[in-house]
Order: C-alpha cells, then sequence, then structure tokens
C-alpha cells in the first residue's frame, strides 16, 4: 500500500555531488515530516536530516551541515536530498523516512522507510 521508492545513489568521488529522491505513494505525503537517514556497514543507522511538513523548518545532524540540503516538493510527493562536498566517510545506504512528528531524529519513530539507495564516495 504504502510505498517509498528511492533513486539517486551511486559511487563518486570525493567532492562530488549526488542528489536522492524519495517519491511516496499510498500516504498523504503533506501529512508527514520526512527524512533521511543512513546506514554505514557495521554501524547503526544515523540520521542525517528533517524537513518539516510545510518545508519551512529543517533540521540537519552536524557532520553534513553546509554540505547536505533536504527539501520537500508536496505537489509532487517527494523528497530530496542534495549532496554536495562529499566526504568518504559518507559512504552507506541512505534511507528517506516519514513521520508524523517533527522532528525526526531517531529510528524509533519512523512510520515509513524507503528501500535504501546505495551512495559510495571514493578518495
Amino acid at each position: 500500500q504504502v510505498q517509498l521508492v528511492e533513486s539517486g545513489g551511486g559511487l563518486v568521488q570525493a567532492g562530488g555531488s549526488l542528489r536522492l529522491s524519495c517519491a511516496a505513494s499510498g500516504l498523504t505525503f503533506s501529512r508527514y515530516a520526512w527524512g533521511w537517514f543512513r546506514q554505514a556497514p557495521g554501524k547503526e543507522r544515523e540520521f542525517v536530516a528533517v524537513i518539516s511538513w510545510k518545508g519551512g523548518d529543517t533540521e540537519y545532524e552536524d557532520f553534513v551541515k553546509g554540505r547536505f540540503t533536504i527539501s520537500r516538493d508536496n505537489a509532487k510527493n517527494t523528497v530530496y536530498l542534495q549532496m554536495n562536498s562529499l566526504k568518504p566517510e559518507d559512504t552507506a545506504v541512505y534511507y528517506c523516512a516519514a513521520d508524523l512528528q517533527y522532528p525526526i531524529t531517531t529510528t524509533r519513530t519512523v512510520d515509513y522507510w524507503g528501500q535504501g539507495t546505495q551512495v559510495t564516495v571514493s578518495s
């Protein structure tokens, strides 16, 4: 019923950019805050960024501030993560996430998850 389809991941060299997209269906997109999490091998899934219902508020984890930008288009039912100045330590599987509450900073509150998209940053 609810589907979150991610795209945009890939392999880039350090300093490069990627834009991740998460297209949602089967839910009322505007009722949810949307976020991005990432999980590297052997590590727990961690918060990256979140955007509020109408896009007026955003929060970022410290390690991506100034490099990543989260945005949403409620008309297209899509949330984006623009990633610039990528570093090898950004390598992870990135997951979009929907939550009725804002902000999303922990995996425990997430209502729906995307399938994940791999981002690999080479030195």
